[in-house]
C-alpha cells in the first residue's frame, strides 16, 4: 500500500446550536478535536455507537458541511481554502454512499437518469448513447447483470441490496479517489450485507480506492477493513486509533472493550464461556450536558475517582501506530 496521505484531518470540531424559548442559544459539542490521516488505497474504519459524530465527521470530509474549527486537507490543501475550480475537482475525487440507499435515490428518476447525471455534469461523456454505454457498463461492474434488465427502472422497482448497490456505482460514476462509505450495509438484510461488503472489497482492489468505512458494527470493520486502520470515537472524540488487527485483537480503552465483548459470536459454547463488561451506567451522555473529566467515566468500571471524573484524558501513543485516550495508561 502506497505511504502518501489523502486526507489529513486537523483538530477538526463541529458544533451545532439550538435556540431557546427564551432566545437564547445552547451550544451542541458534536465533534471535538478529531486527528487522524487517510492514506492511498487505505480502509479506515471509524466506529461507534449512534449519535457519536460519525456521519457528521464522513460529511465534513466530503464537503457537504462546514466544520466550527479545523482542518480537512486533501493531499496537503485545506479543502475550505481551494478555488471554485480546485474545490470541483475535489469533489469529483471523494464520493459517498449514503446509509439508506432509498432516501439517497431520486424516486422520480429512472437508473439512466441517476447514474448519468454525474457523467454529464462533469464533462465525462458527450451524448445519451455515450452516457447508456457508460451507465451499462457501471451496472455490470456491481454486479446488476443483466444491466440491460435495470437501467429503465426507477428505485421502487427494486430491492434494498439492488438499491445500495446503484448508489455504489453513483459513486464510481467519475473514477473517485476516496469513498466515505457511511453505515454503507446497516440498512440492508443480513442475508445480503456480505455480498455488498464483497463488492466494496473487490471494487477497492481493482480502482485502488480509499475508502473511510463509517459503522457501528465492529465485526463488518474487522471484515471489510481488517489490512487497514480503525478509530473508535464516543460523542464527538476519537478515543482509542490503530492497526485494526491490533485494536481488535488487544483493545487498550474501555469502551472499545465493551464494544467487543457486545459481538455476538457464532458458536454458542463461546457466547456461553464470554465474559460481558458490566459498565455503570448504559446512558449515553447528553451532548448538551457532558461530564467532566473523561465522557466514558460515568459508564466506565474501571474509572479512577478524582482522576477521571476531573481531566480529559488526551491521546497518546501507546505502542508503535496504537493510540488510546485512557488514564489507565497515563504514564
Amino acid at each position: 500500500m502506497k505511504n502518501n496521505k489523502i486526507i489529513e484531518i486537523k483538530n477538526l470540531e463541529k458544533s451545532f446550536y439550538r435556540r431557546s424559548v427564551l432566545g437564547g442559544k445552547k451550544v451542541i459539542p458534536v465533534l471535538r478535536n478529531i486527528n487522524f490521516d487517510i492514506k492511498q488505497e487505505e480502509v479506515f474504519n471509524l466506529v461507534g455507537e449512534s449519535g457519536c459524530g460519525k456521519t457528521t465527521t464522513g460529511k465534513i470530509i466530503a464537503g457537504l458541511i462546514h466544520p466550527t474549527s479545523g482542518e480537512v486537507l486533501y493531499r496537503g490543501k485545506n479543502i475550505w481554502d481551494m478555488k471554485k475550480q480546485e474545490f470541483k475537482k475535489y469533489r469529483k475525487a471523494v464520493q459517498m454512499i449514503h446509509q439508506d440507499p432509498y432516501a439517497s435515490l431520486n424516486p422520480m428518476k429512472q437508473v439512466y437518469d441517476i447514474l448519468s447525471a454525474p457523467l454529464f455534469r462533469h464533462d465525462i461523456v458527450k451524448s445519451r448513447n455515450e452516457a447508456r454505454e457508460k451507465v451499462l457498463e457501471l451496472l455490470e461492474t456491481v454486479g446488476m447483470t443483466p444491466p440491460k434488465d435495470f437501467i429503465d427502472k426507477y428505485p421502487h422497482e427494486l430491492s434494498g441490496g439492488q438499491r445500495q448497490r446503484i448508489v455504489i456505482a453513483r459513486a464510481l460514476t467519475i473514477n473517485p479517489e476516496f469513498i466515505v462509505a457511511d453505515e454503507a450495509v446497516s440498512m440492508l438484510d443480513v442475508s445480503i450485507r456480505l455480498s455488498v461488503i464483497e463488492l466494496l472489497s473487490n471494487l477497492k482492489e481493482k480502482f485502488g480506492v480509499a475508502f473511510l468505512f463509517i459503522t457501528h458494527d465492529l465485526a463488518m470493520a474487522k471484515y471489510f477493513g481488517w489490512h487497514g486502520r480503525i478509530a473508535v470515537m464516543y460523542v464527538g472524540k476519537i478515543v482509542e486509533l490503530g492497526p485494526t488487527p491490533e485494536v481488535i485483537d488487544n483493545p487498550l480503552h474501555p469502551y472499545t472493550k465493551a464494544l467487543l465483548a457486545a459481538i455476538p459470536e457464532p458458536d454458542p459454547e463461546i457466547n456461553k464461556k464470554k465474559k460481558m463488561m458490566k459498565l455503570r451506567s448504559l446512558d449515553i451522555p447528553n451532548l448538551m450536558d457532558l461530564p467532566s473529566g473523561c465522557k466514558f467515566h460515568p459508564r466506565c468500571p474501571f474509572w479512577i475517582e478524582g482522576k477521571c471524573d476531573k481531566v480529559e484524558p488526551e491521546l497518546v501513543e501507546i505502542e508503535k501506530g496504537h493510540f488510546v485516550a485512557c488514564h489507565l495508561f497515563d504514564k
